[in-house]
């Protein structure tokens, strides 16, 4: 058990900024789950805009982020890559 004052208030705001991260991380893995099940461009833009969200909070990392949009990105096919396939 902490001791002094500032190490209980440092118990205090752990316990905050746990809870805090967790929902902010629920929420992100959510929003990449649902655009991996449909990819449509509504769903990535919400799943790009929380795992900006949680990469600017230290949540994860800032290319952990970038890893992930990237690899959501390639889900969807821009026209262009549709006709160098043909």
């Amino acid at each position: 058990m902490p001791v002094t004052k500032q190490a209980i208030k440092k118990v205090r705001q752990d316990k905050k900024k746990t809870a805090f991260n967790l929902v902010r991380k629920t929420a992100y893995k959510k929003a990449v789950k649902a655009a991996r099940i449909k990819p449509t461009a509504a769903s990535l833009s919400a799943a790009f805009s929380l795992l900006d969200k949680a990469a600017k909070t230290n949540v994860i990392h800032k290319r952990k982020a970038s890893r992930l949009k990237s690899r959501l990105s390639k889900l969807i096919k821009s026209p262009r890559t549709k006709a160098a396939a043909v």
